[in-house]
């Protein structure tokens, strides 16, 4: 079996790949059936010269592959007929932008792999590069609140070499006693809760969040039941929350009234209650000034966040009276940081924790009949059709929905 990392060509520019250099000379080791090769790329985290000094083919052309790894969706245009691939598509949820792709993909005999739907036998995802979000995410939002206050300036993340970096840069500065709220208890939230670690901010409980005062910064990591309540005043279970979301309001006011950051970590599901909405953000009550939403839903759950923001441009402010945008310095403007691209700016990190997974999870399967199932769950397309498991895309296929 040939396969080929591909060459990154959205724009912007994505440094991260599915395998480091010692990835690929280990896998083969491992399968001596498997061939790794490796497209010319002048923007990957690891460079073609680090490719070839490990004894791997560096080439032009990757047509003679049977399977094609990528990270961001691949243009329409660079799409080779009737191969394999794994990239994220973003199509699943059905965004307007990619419907085209998705079309193309079926047009073109391509089998399809989202990385987003390669799970377990459990539905869990086995794939992400979420606690690298989590981690660039929390790191950004501390910078945000150095920049608002004037208070500490931190160097940029995208120009720091990995996560020890950043945890040493963190290290250099005191925060106040201030308060950060921390949602979700996946790889996002956890990734933002190492760093947070790292700088050696408490970590409360949540009552003793909610209602005492401290002489040091702390932090406080809720789970969905922490911050939204049932309409009926029912105390259930987390699943009971996933199963019927629409039975819960948000009871998050509670933690904005005595935070002055907060991290959005969480998942946020179909028909979740938002956390706070633009009215919520309008009270006195509500004293949050800085936000880092990692999740970055836009006009979605964390209100102030009307659009995405970049890599280069990571901080804009929102005026919650006037629900515009404003310089995030003015004193009534929440800072946030909502770059929806996160792990792009720790790519050799990422790149080397999401390729474990992979080579771990995913790799095995092309070599044991996929015996639990991996590839069979995650092939979207096959014969030029949407599978059965992704056959709820075909109305956003042909343009009706």
């Amino acid at each position: 079996m040939k396969i080929a990392l591909i060459k990154e060509r959205k724009n912007p520019p994505d440094r991260r790949v599915v395998f480091s250099p010692d990835a690929c000379v280990a896998l083969q080791k491992e399968f001596p059936a498997l061939e790794i090769v490796v497209e010319k790329s002048d923007i990957r985290t690891f460079t073609d010269r680090d490719y070839l000094d490990k004894g791997l083919k560096v080439v032009n052309d990757v047509s003679n592959c049977e399977v094609l790894l990528g990270v961001k969706e691949v243009p329409i245009a660079n799409l080779i007929p009737n191969k394999k691939y794994f990239f994220f598509s973003h199509t699943i949820k059905k965004q307007p932008y990619n419907r085209n792709l998705l079309r193309a993909i079926l047009a073109k005999n391509i089998e399809m792999y989202d990385h987003e739907v390669l799970t377990n036998t459990n539905g869990n995802r086995v794939v992400a590069f979420g606690r690298y979000a989590g981690i660039v995410g929390a790191y950004n939002t501390i910078r945000a609140f150095g920049l608002k206050y004037n208070s500490f300036h931190l160097t940029k993340a995208e120009t720091l070499s990995n996560q020890k970096a950043l945890m040493e840069e963190l290290k250099k500065i005191t925060l106040p006693n201030i308060k950060i709220v921390l949602t979700g208890m996946g790889r996002v939230s956890n990734g933002a809760k190492e760093m947070l670690d790292a700088m050696e901010v408490k970590n409360v409980s949540v009552q003793d969040y909610l209602n005492k005062t401290f002489d040091t910064p702390v932090y406080c990591q809720l789970n969905v039941l922490d911050y939204n309540k049932r309409i009926d005043g029912n105390t259930l279970s987390k699943e009971d929350f996933f199963k019927n979301p629409t039975a819960y309001q948000s009871d998050f006011m509670r933690f904005a009234k005595v935070s002055d950051v907060f991290i959005a970590g969480h998942f946020f599901g179909d028909g979740s209650p938002f956390l706070f909405t633009r009215a919520d953000a309008k009270t006195k009550e509500f004293q949050i000034k800085v936000v880092g939403d990692i999740s970055c839903d836009i006009d979605g759950p964390v209100a102030c966040t009307i659009k995405p923001s970049t890599i280069a441009n990571p901080i804009y402010g929102y005026d919650p009276l006037t629900e515009q945008e404003v310089d995030f310095k003015q004193e009534e403007a929440i800072a946030v940081m909502a770059v929806d691209n996160l792990p792009c700016e720790l790519p050799n990190d990422a790149s080397i924790g999401f390729g474990k997974s992979f080579a771990k999870y995913v790799i095995p399967a092309f070599f044991n009949g996929d015996k639990d199932g991996i590839l069979e769950r995650a092939r979207m397309t096959q014969h030029g059709k949407l599978t059965p498991r992704f056959a709820y895309l075909q109305a956003y296929v042909d343009g009706k929905e």
